[in-house]
Parts: structure tokens; C-alpha cells; sequence
């Protein structure tokens, strides 16, 4: 048996509460046996479980096209329909035509069916690529870094927007955010997953392809990090470096609220950084009660606890919301991506006996089944076009124009600051 990051240990046959086991676990049927009605089995050989997938004279004697070809057709409509970057490649959809013509002529209907599939694939992977496209495009602007901004403090201000000139509603900040993660999440398929924990192949230039939604979506939590941290360095003035602090307080705990928990860990990693986090004055005129309950929330203590008995919250709210809003559920995804990383890693595929190890899958297709029922929640707020422009285009501080600025604002404390903040000074702003 074993345990997940989760704390969850699945069983394929289980008592319900209250009974005890009367029975010994059944064993495993060995290579080349067929699985048969009665108690779960919680292992087989490979070869098993193919052989169950392909109907024989043995245990299937009307094993006749058709009578199993509408469970092909079943199969090859999900397949499509559920893993369509399966198909990106000609040599996949060569097979598929194959199967195709195999079944097709046995019913007339079957055609039909069949037409329907490949058009609705060539459309889904046709769709597929013009999000890519657009993503890739969100990305090289979200990337525009403007670290000369950090001359305001010492030059005349830039003509520069801040997110309180685009939005001083915590609450709409907080679902334009939403707007943004389920809109990524929306394009994650399951098979990111897959591809994310494979042994790339230097001759395969496909792999990268495969997880680029997933990398997008990384890519948007490490923006949204900076974001905040730029907004927060920004302003020349004491009071208004506190607004703002005092104004993603409010933005993340809305996005709790919201079950948008993917934003809100982006926020507080973005308030914690060491530029911010330094500004010891401007901390200090801020009103920061809310935010401590929220790191607590969000605590990695006991691997993430209270974040989990969240989750978990949202996720039975979810199961039985009579709105869409309280469907939301947007986990944090780096620690769910941990999650299921080392579940993968941590449990082995086979067990000693050489059977495939159901309990590591199951719990997989749990883990991944949970998100794909989150990620189709569509979003009920209203879009601000504006404020998701700015959110995607508004220029960002890297690690060094952060520090710079944070200088700038608040002096250096200590020796190894001064001497810091004249070589920024120096290679930034091009000054002595």
C-alpha cells in the first residue's frame, strides 16, 4: 500500500464503514487469464489487461465486428475528444484512419459516426493550435520587463499606469484574475500531465509543444508574482506603496473567497519577496491583520495543510454548489503539479509480481480527473477588457530593477545593501 502527497491511500476493494473484511484479497489472475465477474482485483499483468480489451472466441464468442464495434466507436470518440494532441502527429491519425476503414464498411452508420470524429478532431486540433499561437503571443508581451521605470524615484515620474489608475475594486481584481487562471486551465489537457514527467528525447522535438499550455500557465504565476511586487515598489511615496499593499490584501482574500487559490498564493509570494518585504517603513503603515490570516492559509508547514483542508472545502462546495461561482475551484498549481510529480515518481508502475500497479493509477486518474472537472467551470464575471489588458501588457521589474527600486524607496540597511544598490544604480540607470 501507499500513501500520496495527499494523505490518500486508495483501495480498489473496500468494506463500508463499519464491516470488516471477511474475505482474503482475491489474487491476480496470471499472464494470459481473462478477468472475471466478482470481487475488484487489485492487480493483473499487462498482457491481461490487453487481452481484455480484445475480444476472443474464448470469453467472447459473438466477437464479431458488430458487436464490439460500437465500443471502438465509443472508445475512439473519448480518445479523440479527451487526448486530441494524441493525433497531432500524421502517423497517429494514419492509424485512426486505419481502425476506420476496418469498422466503417460493417454499418453504414458507422460512417457517419466515424466522419463525425475525424472532423470534430481536425477542428479541436485546428483550435488547438490558434490558442497556442495566442498564448505564445499573451506570453512575449506579458514578458515586457521595463527596469529604467525605477528611475522615477530619482528623475522625473514616467508616464506610467498602476493597477489603482486601471482598478481601485479589490472584488473586480479578483475576478479578472479568475477570468485569466480558468481561461489558462481551460486549455490544460490531461496528457500535459503525462508529458510533463516523460524523459524528453533529444530527437523529439515535439515535447515542449505538448506542455506548452501548461508552461504558459507557470509562466502567468511568475508574472502575476512581479506584478504585485512592482505595483507594490512603485510608488515614490510612502502612503501610496501602503495602499497598494493594503489593496492586494484585499484582492487576495477575495480570491479566496472565490476558491481562486492559484492567484492568491501569487499574491502573497509577490508581497513576500525580498524587495518588498524589506520595506520595513511602508509595512509599517499598513494595515496587515488580513494579511498574516491569509499566509497562515497558505502555510507550507505539514506539507501545506491548512491550504489542503481549503481545497478540500471548496472542492464539497463545488460538488454542491447552486451557483457557478461557488463551482469555482482553482487549485495551486505548482503544488498540485509537486503532487502528482512525485506520486509518479514515488510509486512504482509495476509491482514486484510484475502487475500493473491499479492503485498508483487510480489515484493518478483521481488526482487529474478532479482538475479536469475544475477546469470546465466556465467563469460567471463579467470580463473589464481593459483591466485584462493591463494585467497581460503592463511592463514588469525584474529581480534587479525590484531591488533598485525597493533601494530607492526605503535605504539600504547594512554594507552588503549600499554595495548592491550602487552597482544597480550603476548598470540600470547608468549612474554613479
Amino acid at each position: 500500500m501507499f500513501t500520496t502527497p495527499t494523505g490518500f491511500s486508495p483501495h480498489l476493494a473496500c468494506a463500508e464503514p463499519g464491516e470488516e473484511e471477511e474475505e482474503a484479497p482475491q489474487e491476480a489472475p496470471g499472464p494470459g487469464a481473462c478477468l472475471v465477474e466478482g470481487p475488484p482485483i487489485t492487480s493483473a499483468s499487462l498482457d491481461t489487461l490487453i487481452q481484455n480489451l480484445v475480444p476472443t472466441a474464448d470469453y467472447y464468442p459473438e466477437a464479431k465486428v458488430r458487436k464490439f464495434g460500437p465500443k471502438i466507436l465509443q472508445l475512439l470518440t473519448e480518445w479523440t475528444e479527451t487526448f486530441p494532441s494524441d493525433f497531432r502527429e500524421e502517423k497517429m491519425v494514419g492509424q485512426l484512419k486505419d481502425i476506420i476503414h476496418r469498422i466503417a464498411p460493417c454499418d453504414e452508420a458507422y460512417w457517419k459516426t466515424l466522419n463525425q470524429v475525424l472532423q470534430k478532431l481536425s477542428q479541436r486540433l485546428d483550435l488547438m493550435s490558434q490558442e497556442e499561437e495566442s498564448i505564445i503571443k499573451v506570453s512575449l508581451n506579458a514578458s515586457s520587463i521595463s527596469d529604467k521605470l525605477a528611475a522615477f524615484k530619482t528623475k522625473p515620474p514616467p508616464i506610467q499606469k498602476d493597477i489603482l489608475s486601471i482598478c481601485n475594486d479589490p472584488y473586480t481584481l479578483a475576478q479578472q484574475l479568475t477570468h485569466v487562471e480558468l481561461e489558462h486551465l481551460s486549455h490544460i489537457g490531461p496528457e500535459e500531465f503525462v508529458q510533463a514527467f516523460v524523459q524528453k528525447d533529444p530527437l523529439d522535438g515535439t515535447l515542449k509543444k505538448k506542455t506548452s499550455n501548461l508552461e504558459a500557465y507557470v509562466r502567468w504565476f511568475n508574472r502575476l508574482c512581479y506584478l504585485v511586487a512592482t505595483e507594490i515598489c512603485m510608488p515614490a511615496k510612502k502612503k501610496q506603496r501602503a495602499q497598494v499593499i493594503e489593496f492586494f490584501i484585499d484582492v487576495a482574500r477575495e480570491c479566496f473567497n472565490i476558491g481562486n487559490f492559484n492567484s492568491l498564493m501569487a499574491i502573497i509570494s509577490g508581497m513576500n519577496m525580498s524587495p518588498v518585504s524589506r520595506l520595513k517603513k511602508t509595512w509599517g503603515k499598513a494595515k496587515t491583520a488580513k494579511f498574516f490570516i491569509l499566509e497562515h492559509q497558505m502555510d507550507p508547514t505539514g506539507n501545506f495543510y491548512n491550504y489542503r483542508t481549503a481545497l478540500r472545502g471548496a472542492a464539497h462546495r463545488s460538488r454542491t454548489a447552486n451557483s457557478i461561482r461557488e463551482k469555482i475551484v482553482i487549485p495551486f498549481f505548482s503544488l498540485l503539479i509537486k503532487d502528482i510529480y512525485f506520486l509518479n515518481e514515488g510509486c512504482a508502475n509495476r509491482l514486484p509480481n510484475g502487475h500493473v500497479n491499479f492503485e498508483k493509477f487510480v489515484e493518478l486518474a483521481r488526482q487529474v480527473g478532479e482538475f479536469m472537472t475544475w477546469k470546465q467551470v466556465e467563469c460567471p464575471f463579467e470580463e473589464d477588457q481593459a483591466l485584462l489588458h493591463y494585467l497581460h501588457t503592463a511592463p514588469i521589474f525584474s529581480e534587479d530593477g525590484l531591488y533598485l527600486a525597493s533601494y530607492e524607496s526605503e535605504s539600504p540597511e547594512n554594507q552588503v545593501e549600499k554595495d548592491r544598490w550602487k552597482a544597480l544604480r550603476s548598470n540600470v540607470l547608468g549612474k554613479t
